[in-house]
């Protein structure tokens, strides 16, 4: 059996990663840690329509947050990324070896034509 996320994982890290939004928040996360406030400024948005991104984000437990009174602090989480890492590198996997055997075909069938 493949180690492979869940579907319900699966489904929850797609759908998180599906809006640039969210993928620019990640993306910013790599730096290193930020408040709300701070991943907030580079968008056109309200601080609510930011805090369902970084909802969606939690649920997908792509981010995790700590409070330090009122502050917010967000970091990348990035164990379920890992996972998606793997369910995707099963499929590369498989596309690598149809493709290479493909490329092994065309070389056995382009010797035989040549006189």
């Amino acid at each position: 059996m493949l180690n492979m996320a869940p579907d319900s994982t699966l489904d929850l890290v797609f759908a998180a990663l599906s809006d640039r939004t969210r993928r620019a928040i990640l993306e910013r996360l790599t730096q290193g840690s930020a408040t709300v406030t701070e991943l907030a400024a580079p968008f056109d948005m309200s601080l609510p329509a930011i805090s369902k991104h970084l909802q969606i984000l939690e649920k997908a437990e792509l981010i995790a947050r700590t409070k330090q009174g009122r502050v917010h602090h967000l970091r990348l989480a990035p164990n379920r990324l890992h996972e998606v890492s793997g369910w995707l590198d099963h499929y590369r996997r498989f596309w690598e070896q149809h493709l290479d055997s493909l490329a092994d075909y065309l070389e056995t069938t382009d010797d035989q034509s040549t006189p």
